[in-house]
């Protein structure tokens, strides 16, 4: 009787040994029993996914999208800040250029005075000194002249003398000034 019952589960799928002849899940006496169970698994298998599995897995992507838009936020932001500080780089160096330009023309302005006074004083020492090289020349000249006058009159005495005659020094300092005179 037991044998009975084992070949009515077992059916046409097994052979008189109890092993399987062919593909056993290609027996069409097992089929109800294998589709049953693949239903049951898949439902297990769906509220195991749509209630634990899935839920997490949105989680994730959720906290994943949100920090991925904060990080982006977060990166046009220091963008931004960037760009403001490179703006204000660029006017702190356009304003140290335009306070560089103006100590430089300060200072040039400085020493072009400076120099400016400096010349007149050396124009004025150049000045003072000319005059009194031109009061030393004259000095000298007048005295040269006076000498020229002295020599004059002592060698025309002489000559008036070697020559025999005899002049007084009236007459020779006035012929002596006359042609001097020219």
């Amino acid at each position: 009787m037991a044998t009975d019952t084992t070949e009515t589960v077992a059916g046409a799928c097994v052979d008189a040994g109890g092993s399987a002849l062919g593909m056993p899940q290609l027996c069409a006496d097992w089929m109800p029993n294998q589709i049953f169970w693949l239903v049951v698994s898949l439902i297990a298998i769906y509220f195991v996914m749509s209630r634990i599995a899935l839920p997490r897995i949105g989680a994730v992507l959720a906290e994943r999208s949100g920090t991925i838009t904060n990080d982006i936020a977060a990166a046009e932001e220091l963008k931004n800040k960037a760009a403001e500080a490179e703006a204000a780089y660029d006017q702190a160096l356009l304003d140290a250029r335009a306070e560089a330009h103006k100590i430089v023309a300060e200072a040039k302005a400085e020493i072009q005075a400076e120099l400016d006074v400096e010349m007149q004083k050396a124009d004025a020492q150049i000045a003072a000194k000319t005059a009194e090289s031109e009061a030393a020349i004259s000095e000298i000249r007048a005295g040269a002249m006076e000498n020229v006058k002295a020599v004059a009159k002592d060698t025309a005495k002489e000559l008036v003398a070697a020559l025999g005659g005899s002049a007084d020094a009236k007459s020779i300092t006035a012929a002596v000034n006359d042609r001097m005179k020219g």
